[in-house]
């Protein structure tokens, strides 16, 4: 179990890596300059929605450490609009503007792309599905493992 634990955490790692490959490469073949391929999703993620920075992060459509770096670059170049929240001025809301919508557009059809190639026979339904249940389940184990932090049972001791 040990090695197939370790190899599934290399895996998502590097897939992760890949991936963000996959989408900067995109944003260079489209000519995007002003913006990186972590920003890009961020932006895809938000969609239609109008989000503040902490519900960024809690949906987990941000993985880093400095949120507020990119949003307030992202807003910079035009991808995003800020906005104070009517309803509590100390919260700042964001949304996509044209032009973020418009890259959103061009993430989506990247998606879709790579589905139907997906769908050629690189892949199946079925088999991706196994693999994101898989991926579920290591992600309930660890959400439980900082639910219970300071506990021994973490460090196995009891």
């Amino acid at each position: 179990m040990k090695d197939s634990y370790l190899e599934a955490i290399k895996l998502i790692e590097r897939l992760h890596r890949q991936f963000l490959e996959v989408v900067k490469t995109e944003l260079d073949r489209n000519g995007i300059e002003d913006i990186n391929n972590v920003q890009a999703l961020i932006l895809f993620n938000i969609g239609s929605d109008e989000l503040t920075v902490g519900e960024l992060t809690n949906r987990g459509y941000y993985l880093g450490s400095n949120v507020s770096y990119n949003v307030r670059k992202m807003v910079e170049n035009g991808y995003l609009i800020q906005e104070r929240s009517p309803h509590d001025r100390r919260s700042i809301r964001v949304r996509l503007s044209d032009k973020g919508l418009a890259l959103c557009k061009n993430i989506a059809a990247m998606f879709e792309r790579h589905a139907k190639d997906l769908e050629k026979g690189i892949s199946s339904t079925k088999a991706l599905e196994s693999a994101s249940e898989a991926y579920r389940v290591l992600e309930r184990y660890w959400a439980d493992m900082l639910d219970f932090r300071g506990r021994s049972s973490l460090l196995g001791t009891g």
